[in-house]
């Protein structure tokens, strides 16, 4: 009886209130001549690669770079299972599919936190450094390595790497994107330097599994971070303008 009396007692007591979420503050807007000195300094050391890949000077530092993780007469990884489980589970954050599912995600949370210019300038930096990477790819193309053993599937022209040119972009404009929330100067270098670390990674990563030159992800994760910051600046007023039409506040998830 008396169990339940208190199960009656629990019903009848009120609901418990919905807790009041409270979206943050924009921390800053980008500042754009930064964002253009960084893309200058980025695209200067692409172009640079360029130069000595064209040029056959990166012979060296290539082959060094594909036999650093190769051991034995078969050249096979180096290090515990671990290890390479690990190189894997990095370059998947480049593929196409978690790519372009994170970025997907991005957008969302940044129109769920009414940052729709964020989430309209995050967007178009993503889709126009698709198309610059496409460009590039076949401006200049090059056969993949034959040095070493390829550890995972690969197809296409290798240079630049697609995987590093597209992981900077993604990750470094989704960070620059919601460091947008802080404004303290050294959470959002923090945010924005993570996801470069983060995308350095993943472009490091190709040359680990034998699919590509070290100067293709170097060429790669230079392109695509600056393409990032180039976009942070150019793309900035048109995004702002377009997040405020009447077309743009429709994807307000509270209109």
């Amino acid at each position: 009886m008396e169990s339940t009396k208190t199960v009656a007692a629990q019903h009848d007591e009120a609901p418990i209130p919905a807790e009041t979420v409270v979206v943050p503050e924009r921390g800053f807007t980008i500042n754009r001549k930064k964002a253009l000195v960084a893309a200058a300094i980025l695209w200067t050391g692409f172009a640079i690669t360029v130069w000595l890949v064209l040029t056959g000077r990166t012979g060296g530092f290539d082959e060094w770079g594909l036999m650093s993780y190769r051991t034995g007469e078969e050249l096979g990884p180096s290090g515990p299972a671990l290890v390479f489980e690990s190189v894997r589970d990095v370059t998947a954050l480049g593929g196409v599919f978690l790519r372009n599912l994170f970025a997907v995600a991005a957008v969302v949370a940044l129109l769920f936190l009414k940052m729709r210019r964020e989430a309209f300038l995050y967007a178009a930096t993503v889709i126009t450094g698709w198309l610059a990477n496409t460009g590039v790819k076949l401006l200049v193309g090059r056969e993949r390595p034959q040095i070493v053993p390829h550890l995972t599937e690969a197809g296409g022209e290798s240079f630049p790497s697609g995987h590093s040119f597209s992981a900077a972009v993604v990750y470094i404009a989704m960070a620059i994107a919601f460091a947008a929330l802080s404004k303290n100067h050294t959470v959002r270098y923090t945010v924005i330097g993570f996801a470069m670390v983060l995308s350095a990674m993943v472009a490091w990563s190709r040359v680990m599994l034998g699919v590509h030159f070290p100067s293709d992800v170097t060429a790669g994760w230079l392109g695509g971070a600056g393409w990032a910051f180039l976009a942070a600046a150019l793309l900035y007023a048109p995004a702002k303008a377009a997040a405020d039409s009447e077309a743009g506040k429709k994807l307000d998830p509270a209109h």
